[in-house]
């Protein structure tokens, strides 16, 4: 397990989610023909098509980049292994709910591997719930294989990477967010950043959730089950090493994102998905503009913590 060494914090701007939504619907509009931001009740995480170990995505909402895509490429670091109870500390809320996006453990997976972390972290008097799916190369067919981490290991490890949000897993106000029809460039991730970016050009804001891709495809990539032995050093060399598929709705995706780095080196946008058809794994965009359907559910995080930064960093391989 990775030694710590250090965990630095920083408060993060947070408008109402009545202001939020103006701001995020308008952006959206320049990249959907369709886009309906609002403050609603939360819906029930527990139920289909989410079944999350909670009913929420609030209290206490925060962010964690941890570890980072340097300890992945160019050359892997394994000793870098992490445990979400440990993270709940560190992002000061034991027994918090983390969803995100993150790397399986290889020491305990045996292979290499893209996780959807969805844990309940242990508290005083009750232990984790880990619901967490991981999606490896399939290595009879070369295809993508989706399953319940539970379901092949224990515990709540993972390694080399992860940007989490975390909160206390309760009911209360969230945005809910309708996109049909993609006009622009953008996906939905990297639109709802770019419009928080625009909008707010001195200020870092954050935001942590979940949406469903109701109807389309999507491109996604998942990383081989052996890490490269020769130096990736460059995005095109990152982009040959990882497999990439296109997958079909109805795809659960959960999403960090980050408006601005303020300077802790931050990936500032993150999101996997999986489905209960059996796919799932590091979303880029939608692959069918004409026919995508997005329904999400997000909360600005009042915090951001970085834990484990790389000393040496660098840009590659953050798409």
């Amino acid at each position: 397990m990775a030694e710590i060494s250090k965990t630095e914090k920083v408060q993060l701007h947070v408008p109402t989610l009545e202001e939020l939504c103006g701001v995020l619907q308008a952006g959206l509009k320049d990249n959907f023909a369709e886009a309906q931001v609002s403050v609603v009740d939360c819906p029930d995480l527990t139920k289909q098509p989410f079944q999350f170990p909670v009913k929420g995505l609030c209290g206490k909402p925060r962010i964690t980049d941890v570890g980072g895509v340097p300890y992945l490429v160019p050359l892997v670091q394994k000793d870098k292994e992490y445990n979400m109870n440990t993270v709940s500390k560190e992002v000061e809320l034991p027994g918090a709910f983390i969803l995100g996006a993150a790397a399986a453990p290889f020491r305990i997976a045996g292979m290499n591997a893209e996780l959807m972390p969805l844990v309940l972290t242990e508290a005083e008097g009750r232990p984790a719930v880990n619901s967490s799916y991981f999606s490896s190369i399939n290595p009879a067919d070369g295809q993508c294989l989706q399953e319940r981490f539970s379901d092949k290991f224990s515990g709540c490890d993972f390694g080399l990477l992860g940007n989490l949000y975390a909160c206390e897993g309760k009911p209360g106000k969230v945005i809910e967010v309708r996109a049909k029809k993609r006009t622009g460039e953008d996906s939905l991730v990297g639109s709802l950043r770019k419009t928080l970016e625009g909008h707010y050009p001195d200020k870092s804001l954050a935001l942590g959730g979940t949406f469903i891709i109701q109807k389309g495809k999507a491109k996604i990539h998942i990383m081989p089950r052996e890490f490269s032995v020769c130096p990736l050093d460059t995005n095109d060399k990152v982009n040959n090493w990882l497999q990439h598929f296109e997958v079909s709705a109805p795809l659960i995706c959960q999403s960090v994102l980050v408006s601005r780095d303020p300077g802790l080196d931050l990936r500032v946008e993150h999101t996997h998905c999986f489905s209960h058809h059996g796919e799932g794994g590091h979303y880029y965009i939608d692959t069918t503009p004409d026919s995508v359907e997005y329904l999400g559910y997000f909360m600005p995080a009042e915090f951001v913590y970085r834990i484990d930064r790389p000393k040496e960093t660098h840009v590659i391989g953050r798409d």
